[in-house]
């Protein structure tokens, strides 16, 4: 798994409890999908349509740095299947897992669509091909 993201986990991020609110991460997952699939599917009009069983499995607190990893699992007509998990950057300590984020391709209308997709491409694979 590939991770993109850090954020810094910084007192208006916690709960009455003193530890990473699980919204704020929820929050920071949701926008990181996001962006990875509107990139992999180059177009910027993608939204949420479904997020598996969230399992949270530790916590973080204020002036920690947790990594957001993105991973295709696979490519539908017009959606891309992702999971995720995060972990804490200096103990490597998983803090959540989600199995199936479903993010769906729309069209201007917001009507799903195809996509034409069916693997992980990087920007540099798509910069040397368009250079031949």
């Amino acid at each position: 798994m590939r991770f993109h993201t850090r954020k810094w986990v910084k007192p208006e991020d916690l709960n009455p409890n003193g530890t990473l609110f699980g919204g704020r991460l929820l929050e920071w997952i949701d926008e990181e999908a996001a962006l990875y699939a509107i990139i992999q599917l180059e177009n910027p009009k993608v939204v949420t349509k479904y997020m598996s069983e969230i399992d949270f499995r530790s916590s973080a607190k204020k002036g920690d740095i947790i990594e957001i990893g993105i991973e295709v699992v696979k490519f539908g007509k017009s959606s891309i299947r992702l999971k995720c998990e995060v972990r804490n950057k200096m103990t490597h300590e998983t803090i959540l897992t989600i199995d199936n984020i479903v993010m769906v391709n729309l069209d201007i209308d917001g009507n799903p669509l195809p996509h034409g997709k069916n693997k992980v491409e990087f920007v540099s694979d798509r910069l040397s091909s368009k250079e031949k």
